[in-house]
């Protein structure tokens, strides 16, 4: 619980109100890669916890940490990361939870069993209704 109210801490002074729709993009680099640390660490669930309504409902929290858990495990621990794109978009949906701003971070990660290749890390955030930005998804490709 106090790792997760760690997690919800750092993220609500990187993406607080103050912050809602004039985001810079170096901020949204630095939540992506504390999230992308959290799942390194064994801690999808964690972020579970903490995504937004749209993304808790997609999905259940044990799916969510078990697909995390399938996709990383055989490519073994990232050796290098770096940040290669950050873009928004906004989605029109009849959903409320689903609909409005999205900012996503992409990441080209080599990883220890497959030293010869990068793979691409998505993070995903929506601005919330209360103008908080959460988590709302992560994609390796």
């Amino acid at each position: 619980m106090i790792r997760l109210l760690l997690a919800a801490t750092l993220l609500w002074s990187w993406f607080g109100p103050a912050a809602a729709q004039e985001v810079e993009a170096s901020d949204m680099v630095r939540g992506g890669m504390q999230v992308i640390q959290m799942i390194d660490q064994g801690k999808a669930g964690e972020l579970w916890d903490g995504a937004t309504p749209a993304a808790r409902k997609r999905v259940t929290r044990t799916d969510f940490t078990t697909q995390i858990a399938r996709s990383r495990a055989p490519i073994g621990a990232p050796q290098m990361r770096i940040w290669v794109s950050v873009s928004r978009q906004i989605v029109a949906d009849a959903d409320g939870d689903t609909a409005g701003q999205y900012v996503s971070v992409e990441y080209e990660t080599r990883f220890a069993n497959k030293p010869d290749s990068t793979l691409r890390e998505l993070v995903s955030f929506h601005l919330d209704s209360d103008r908080v930005w959460r988590f709302s998804g992560y994609a390796l490709k």
